[in-house]
């Protein structure tokens, strides 16, 4: 779940966990080299390598080698990774925070990786002549060629996103004879065998992998030139949730509208008393008064387009007001979760979303409406709950949540796993109230949470259904098989439509199907509604509503098992509509 006035943050951030796996993969790569693999070709003809390039030494390629050594040294590699992150952090309107990290991290991950190697593996340098003071660690792998390849691949993998041309190919290329240059020097110098540089060069690469993943995602398409403007003048409406969405996150949004032919936009941010940045007069064009960040044109009349840059939260709030008014909405994912985004299979790099969604279509898809005491009806575009869930996201740490993202929930969850189960009564289509014990019930239009987890296997946002689920785990055994339960699903498998209930993980779990969903609640209980907090009450209902909100997604579009398709949404609507039928009948 998120909230709507979360900062943004990366998911793959838990790719960075593969680190200590390379770590303990280096360490016992360095036990055979030292010891079972020693005297087994080509480590039996590391030596000979060694010595003909002590013997071939001249003063020129001594002094080049001495000038790499420098290049590659750690006060050198520290220096130039501050000022580079440096750089990056202070670059005019548009800081690199996510590239400034990147770089910061994979140099002290692979340094952190070398020490922890140096302390398992023991290996003395070359018996050759050392033009070096030989540092007290181990010769295996090559600290020097892992940093330089960490710091000067990083900066290749930076001028790949940002340069064009010739200008991409010879930066590039530059960057990355570095790390081989100083591979080089390192066995000229006599420091090194061939085995410890090329383990080095390893290290670096393979940490510039796990951590541009983590950091990076989606970096080739987040730093591609948006295609050339579409013919015509229209008119955007942008949504942007100040902290969410940075100025240069910002800038990049109002470049890619340009070019696909919004010349027209208007800018509005959100507050905490109105999340969707009063959203509604833009709609029909009644307020003509331009706002916003720099730049903005304020259009005159409906406009084309609304682009949600935010969370969960904020989305939710401008779909409640856009659906059923036929204006495409346009997901720039900037939020905690971004759950919705990621169900709709949307890039998690916020501007390569904007890109690609405009490159597709409007799809219709479905959203619940809910009401209950002491609620105003609204809509929602992933999930209703209530008990376990709402009380988890109302606990959940601000602080935390901005420093961990969702993560945070994590931590809040196991303060609330001994809560009492609350005694409800649920009504499916206006059939007999089911009386239910439960932790938690959840109203899904989409099934997924963060890192794929299927709390709803069957939901899909053009089913023109909602699907319900009540969580009730007993003792230990209880929740860990209802996590092993989830863990083993796999998303977009779906049961026959006319299935309506059904229980899993030995009684944890009980899922429902239904167009319309009443829950009754024995005494009031926590409530959210697609991650935002809501008084706390005894009463829940939640309809369907098929195919009333257009959607801008990539082309071809697929959610969950299935691809979406309908000119316009049209089918996708009508799909909805035959499946609401069924599932009524």
């Amino acid at each position: 779940m998120t909230n709507a006035h979360d900062a943004g943050a990366r998911p793959g951030r838990a790719l960075l966990l593969l680190l200590p796996v390379q770590a303990v993969l280096v360490a016992a790569l360095g036990l055979l080299v030292t010891g079972p693999l020693a005297h087994h070709w080509p480590l039996s003809a590391e030596d000979d390598v060694n010595r003909a390039l002590a013997d071939g030494r001249a003063p020129s390629a001594t002094s080049l080698t001495d000038w790499l050594s420098l290049v590659a040294d750690t006060q050198t590699v520290i220096g130039l990774t501050l000022l580079c992150v440096l750089g990056l952090l202070l670059v005019p309107r548009a800081p690199r925070w996510w590239e400034a990290g990147f770089l910061a991290v994979s140099v002290a991950a692979q340094s952190a990786v070398f020490l922890l190697v140096t302390l398992v593996v023991n290996r003395d340098r070359p018996d050759v002549p050392h033009l070096d003071g030989a540092p007290p660690t181990s010769s295996f792998p090559s600290g020097h060629v892992g940093a330089s390849a960490a710091l000067y691949g990083g900066l290749a993998v930076l001028a790949a996103r940002h340069l064009r041309g010739v200008w991409r190919n010879l930066v590039v290329g530059l960057l990355l004879l570095v790390p081989l240059a100083v591979a080089f020097s390192r066995l000229y110098r006599g420091m090194h065998h061939p085995s410890d540089v090329v383990v080095g060069l390893l290290n670096g690469a393979c940490t510039l992998l796990v951590v541009g993943a983590a950091l990076l995602p989606d970096a080739r398409k987040g730093g591609a030139e948006p295609e050339p403007a579409a013919p015509g003048t229209r008119r955007a409406v942008v949504v942007r949730h100040p902290h969410a969405c940075d100025d240069g996150t910002a800038a990049r949004v109002r470049t890619v509208l340009r070019r696909h032919g919004y010349a027209e936009q208007r800018w509005t941010d959100t507050t905490p008393e109105d999340p969707s940045g009063g959203l509604a007069p833009h709609l029909t064009g009644a307020d003509a008064d331009p706002a916003g960040p720099a730049e903005p044109v304020g259009p005159v009349g409906p406009v084309d387009l609304v682009v949600v840059c935010g969370g969960d939260g904020t989305v939710r709030a401008c779909a409640d007001l856009v659906a059923g008014t036929g204006i495409p909405l346009a997901i720039v994912p900037c939020g905690t979760g971004n759950l919705l985004a990621r169900n709709l299979g949307l890039p998690v790099e916020p501007v390569a979303a904007l890109r690609e969604a405009l490159s597709g279509r409007a799809v219709g898809l479905d959203v619940g409406r809910i009401r209950g005491d002491g609620l105003a009806p609204t809509r929602f575009a992933v999930m209703a709950g209530a008990g376990f869930d709402a009380a988890m996201v109302r606990d959940a740490s601000p602080r935390l949540k901005e420093r961990l993202g969702w993560a945070a929930y994590v931590l809040s969850a196991a303060r609330h796993l001994r809560d009492p189960r609350m005694r409800l009564s649920i009504r499916l289509d206006g059939g007999t109230p089911l009386e239910r014990r439960a932790r938690m019930v959840v109203i899904g239009n989409v099934g997924s949470l963060q890192g794929g987890l299927p709390l709803l296997p069957e939901a899909r946002p053009d089913s023109g259904r909602l699907e319900v689920v009540l969580l009730d785990p007993r003792g230990v055994t209880g929740w860990l098989a209802a996590a092993g339960y989830l863990a083993s699903r796999a998303p977009g498998r779906s049961r026959a439509s006319g299935t309506r209930e059904r229980t899993a993980a030995h009684g944890a779990l009980e899922y429902f199907g239904a167009t319309r969903v009443d829950l009754r609640f024995a005494r009031p209980q926590p409530r959210e509604l697609d991650g935002d907090v809501l008084p706390a009450g005894t009463r829940l209902t939640a309809e369907v509503e098929p195919g009333v909100l257009r959607v801008c997604l990539p082309a071809p579009t697929r959610i969950g098992a299935q691809a979406v398709s309908g000119k316009d949404g049209k089918e996708v609507a009508e799909h909805g509509h035959r499946d609401a039928r069924t599932a009524a009948r």
